[in-house]
């Protein structure tokens, strides 16, 4: 077959055509375009529990779980895979942090449950904006989430977790540096599938270099070693994912719901762009309101039992553009492979040996691609900043989460209340959109500004 032949080729909506072992691959090829980043989450809020943060079997595990649960209902149509939400990583930062109420004598690990709960109330909300959206219709509930609101949230995520990333990248310069020219490289560079795997490619790439300097006797400059591969030995090769019960506090709550105001827009934008790059509008058919509630759900469920939130990935998008392959059955069968692999604990093992210099230095382009995806959204949807109105959201917004790095704290009912930054942020925009006069956005208008697609390093084209 000519390469012309292979670029003009017809899509593909039923694998069934291309037999069992083909559908196998192309189903391993979805898994490891999610893998880098979905594992990745775990692993930095492990950085901020110090050690005991989220499990990454629980994560693998929620993550096919939660996909076929959103395909379910979704009617099986939308060909979406779900993978860990990074929206999120500020909240767990900032739970990890809370010192008052009933946090103070709390051990990091004690602390992690209630930053889950949070997280299952966020997933719960999804539920609210879907009935909303059925009884109200998706544009008027979108005028009072415009791009000059969530494109300003969405930058304080990613600018809230960055003294974090020199924070780990320090540790190992050299590492950091080589974790991040490689996802550089081929995100740039890169050709067909290795194109739209540069974190992963950058994680193992660095990896890689980590074993041969921990190999010939380097160390990390404070003198420990590179690797640690102690929790490796330790670990057997089949085991039941370390489960453990989300609790619920009004803190942690008001610390992690506000953040499904930006991932709900990052579901919508996803949603859009997945109908693009198939050809199907998946807003209609089977509903706007059907894939909040599975990708709300979904969430919810993970969090319940200890794993991160959910969302869409862009990555995967990628793939169905790459592959014109736009059968659901086989991102179904990238979820049958993450929940067998969740049942590998010397797998987690080998996940948490890397060393936190290549974290920071994989952070490094993911806490700066949420802000720019902020950006990205203000740009594409052509946010007037010479309206007065506009600027004084966005100034706002921005101020409020970066500036109160310590959130605030308040009593009701003897019980301590902390808000963080980011939460004040996002109440202080929607409230100030609501109230300030001439908010003229209308949702569907200007759809390639509509397509905000999440935290994907190479996103993939839009179909004009």
């Amino acid at each position: 077959m000519s390469s012309k032949n292979v670029i003009t080729q017809e899509p593909i909506r039923d694998a069934r055509s291309l037999g069992v072992p083909r559908m196998l691959i192309l189903g391993l090829q979805h898994m490891f375009a999610m893998f880098g980043a979905t594992v990745l989450v775990p692993i930095l809020v492990n950085g901020y529990f110090h050690g005991e943060g989220l499990s990454v079997q629980v994560t693998l595990f929620f993550a096919g779980i939660g996909t076929l649960f959103f395909h379910i209902c979704s009617r099986l149509k939308v060909p979406a895979f779900l993978g860990s939400s990074f929206a999120f990583l500020g909240g767990f930062a900032a739970v990890a942090e809370l010192k008052s109420g009933i946090f103070e004598n709390m051990s990091y690990g004690e602390k992690l449950p209630y930053a889950c709960g949070g997280i299952v109330v966020a997933g719960l909300l999804y539920l609210v904006l879907a009935l909303i959206i059925r009884l109200a219709g998706v544009k008027r509930v979108m005028r009072y989430l415009p791009p000059a609101v969530t494109g300003p949230i969405i930058i304080c995520i990613g600018l809230s977790l960055a003294g974090s990333a020199i924070s780990n990248a320090s540790q190992n310069w050299l590492l950091a540096i080589i974790a991040l020219a490689t996802i550089i490289i081929f995100n740039i560079w890169g050709k067909g599938m290795f194109k739209i795997i540069p974190i992963l490619m950058g994680v193992v790439i660095s990896y890689a270099a980590a074993l041969l300097m921990n190999a010939v006797g380097i160390t990390n400059p404070d003198g420990s070693a590179i690797l640690d591969f102690s929790s490796m030995a330790s670990a057997g090769f089949v085991g039941i994912p370390d489960f453990a019960i989300c609790k619920f506090n009004l803190t942690a709550i008001l610390v992690m719901a506000p953040i499904a105001i930006a991932t709900m827009m990052e579901h919508i934008g996803d949603m859009s762009a997945i109908s693009a790059t198939v050809g199907e509008n998946f807003l209609e058919d089977p509903g706007l309101n059907k894939t909040l509630v599975g990708d709300g759900l979904a969430t919810a469920l993970s969090a319940f039992f200890g794993g991160p939130a959910n969302t869409t990935y862009g990555e995967n998008t990628g793939v169905l553009e790459l592959s014109r392959v736009y059968d659901p059955r086989v991102i179904r069968i990238a979820a049958v492979y993450a929940i067998i692999l969740s049942f590998v604990p010397k797998f987690a093992g080998v996940i948490t040996s890397l060393p936190a210099s290549i974290i920071g230095g994989v952070s490094f382009i993911l806490y700066g691609m949420i802000s720019a995806i902020g950006v990205r959204n203000i740009v594409e949807n052509q946010v007037d900043f010479t309206n007065s109105r506009n600027l004084i959201i966005a100034a706002v917004i921005l101020v409020s989460g970066l500036g109160f790095s310590s959130g605030i704290t308040f009593n009701v009912g003897g019980t301590a209340i902390t808000l963080t930054g980011l939460a004040i942020a996002s109440i202080a925009g929607v409230l100030l959109n609501a109230i300030l006069p001439g908010n003229d956005y209308e949702f569907g208008v200007n759809p390639q500004g509509d397509m905000n697609r999440g935290v994907a390093v190479n996103p993939p084209r839009r179909k004009k």
